[in-house]
């Protein structure tokens, strides 16, 4: 005769079943981490521009994976909100909840978390379709297309002291610690977010797929940090 398993015994099999479950997905999770990044990390999809410097692009998607880590980067706001239109900046100010400015507000938008003022500035200079006026800054589309090609451009300017250069040479950190005045999540300004410290990692497996696609073998050299923290050269 088979006698009933008792209460205990059949809470003991349920605990480990939950507990076994728990342990392959945590598994799982990490091997996508390991394997695929990207796919938990929807704000390192590939930029929408194409061509470019790929340690720049790189840097890119790193960026926006802790800036805008969502399915839709292009058209998120400060506070995870969305931009229904991106003719032109969204220039709305969305109220900061937590941190050192908590009570403020921010304009901040799109992959790169660009305030209005940076963008109306970044645009004047680097936008294709600007003009003459800067006053026209204000009608030019914030398209993804168009986000990417001003970031590009303007990580591209001297005054970052040739980041590109860095990047190279596997200065990663420096790099980060150089930006982080502009963009606070990167690990070395004034906030920081759960992405902060993987972030170097993030771009040694943005910067193998980037060299990838621009049909170059990344080498071991790519793979490897040089050079201390807190070193970056800059204007």
């Amino acid at each position: 005769m088979v006698r009933p398993s008792s209460p205990t015994s059949r809470a003991r099999t349920l605990g480990w079943g939950v507990g076994m479950a728990v342990a392959v997905a945590a598994l799982m999770l990490v091997l996508l981490w390991w394997w695929r990044p990207v796919l938990l990390m929807p704000g390192t999809r590939p930029l929408v521009m194409s061509g470019g410097d790929p340690y720049l692009r790189a840097l890119m998607r790193t960026i926006s994976a802790s800036e805008s880590n969502v399915l839709r980067p292009y058209h998120v706001l400060h506070g995870k909100r969305y931009a229904r239109s991106l003719d032109q900046h969204p220039n709305r100010c969305e109220a900061i909840g937590q941190g050192p400015n908590r009570g403020n507000c921010s304009t901040a938008a799109g992959r790169y978390q660009l305030l209005a003022g940076t963008w109306l500035e970044l645009a004047a200079r680097h936008h294709p379709d600007r003009t003459d006026d800067p006053l026209d800054a204000t009608r030019l589309s914030f398209q993804p297309l168009y986000q990417d090609l001003v970031v590009h451009a303007w990580l591209s300017e001297p005054r970052w002291g040739n980041l590109s250069a860095q990047l190279s040479q596997g200065r990663i950190q420096p790099v980060l610690r150089r930006l982080s005045g502009t963009w606070t999540s990167l690990g070395y300004g004034i906030e920081t977010n759960r992405m902060s410290s993987e972030l170097p990692r993030v771009y040694r497996e943005m910067l193998k797929d980037e060299l990838r696609r621009a049909g170059r073998v990344p080498t071991q050299d790519d793979d490897q940090p040089k050079g201390r923290a807190g070193t970056a050269t800059g204007p």
